[in-house]
């Protein structure tokens, strides 16, 4: 009998050649305990392995929960926000809550206890977990804890607290308010959809803190898997530093815009211009999104244009480290 009660929670789930993760995926939706109703939108962006013949399956055998949308042509590839509104128009729930298909969530309460919490608490705009890390080639398990989820915040999180820590809330442990979401979507932060910047969650969350308390559940509900082609597992120094150019840079910009606390812009100021600098002794033509400061690092800069920054950076990593011994 088909279950009419409205639904309560949607899960985003985007999968791309998840074929060898994504059971895991599917099970931590199906095995979910709920006095409510709630749906998983799988979305595959037109994989070449046996992923969407995996999600069929889990369709036919919970029709109620999986709700499969099937791609002929990659959305993420074309950069203009199609994957992003076909989620969002897809997602009928009250609430949202995120999982990739290579990630998959262990507790079975997981979505009851954040509902739970969120529509007792109206002032909290969304809510995320504590969770653990798989890594894939190593084949172990990580408890990569953050600094701020080590200590108890009886206020909730703040927006400069996704700020200051990086990996402060992990996106498949979110549950947000779908009211919440549209407006986050709808907001100038989404600059960051223009490619610029590789970290586009960041700027969703710090929206949301904006709009109200975050909520953190120090119970671990889900794992995070790292494989060799994740943004954590990014493979050549080129690489790498693009990656946190683009993170650093996204947190000095939202700094600047939103005036926050003199201390932390200058703390995410003098992280951005650090890692910019190296980045350009590997890449001297890069123009970086968001610019350093009039008057920051111009000896540094100066350098870069005589070809002599990376001999200067060298010296300077070796006198910190004599420094530091003695």
């Amino acid at each position: 009998m088909e279950d009419t009660r409205p639904v309560i929670v949607s899960i985003r789930c985007t999968v791309y050649n998840h074929e060898l993760y994504l059971r895991d995926c599917l099970e931590g939706f199906v095995m979910q305990k709920t006095s409510f109703r709630f749906e998983a939108i799988v979305h595959d962006d037109a994989s070449t392995d046996r992923s969407a013949a995996i999600i069929k399956e889990y369709a036919e055998k919970y029709p109620d929960i999986i709700k499969p949308i099937y791609e002929t042509e990659n959305q993420y590839s074309k950069h203009d926000g199609s994957l992003g509104r076909i989620m969002t128009e897809a997602c009928r729930g009250k609430y949202i809550a995120f999982c990739e298909g290579d990630d998959y969530w262990i507790d079975p309460l997981k979505l009851q206890k954040q509902v739970d919490f969120l529509e007792y608490n109206t002032d909290y705009s969304m809510s995320h977990t504590n969770n653990i890390c798989y890594d894939q080639k190593k084949k172990t398990f990580i408890h990569d804890v953050c600094e701020y989820k080590k200590n108890e915040i009886s206020n909730g999180l703040t927006c400069e607290d996704i700020i200051r820590y990086p990996r402060i809330v992990m996106t498949l442990t979110v549950m947000i308010r779908k009211s919440v979401y549209d407006l986050v979507n709808n907001s100038d932060s989404f600059i960051f959809n223009s490619g610029n910047f590789l970290l586009g969650d960041v700027p969703k969350w710090y929206t949301a803190a904006r709009l109200g308390k975050v909520h953190y559940l120090r119970d671990v509900t889900s794992t995070y898997r790292i494989l060799e082609s994740s943004a954590s597992h990014i493979k050549g120094y080129r690489n790498r530093y693009k990656f946190a150019v683009s993170a650093q840079g996204l947190r000095a910009y939202l700094c600047r815009r939103d005036k926050l606390s003199p201390e932390l812009s200058s703390l995410i100021e003098n992280k951005y211009a650090n890692v910019l600098l190296h980045h350009l002794v590997l890449n001297p033509q890069y123009k970086p999104v968001v610019p350093l400061l009039p008057n920051t690092y111009t000896f540094e800069l100066s350098l870069q244009k005589l070809r002599l920054l990376g001999l200067y950076l060298i010296f300077k990593d070796i006198y910190r480290e004599i420094k530091r011994i003695f």
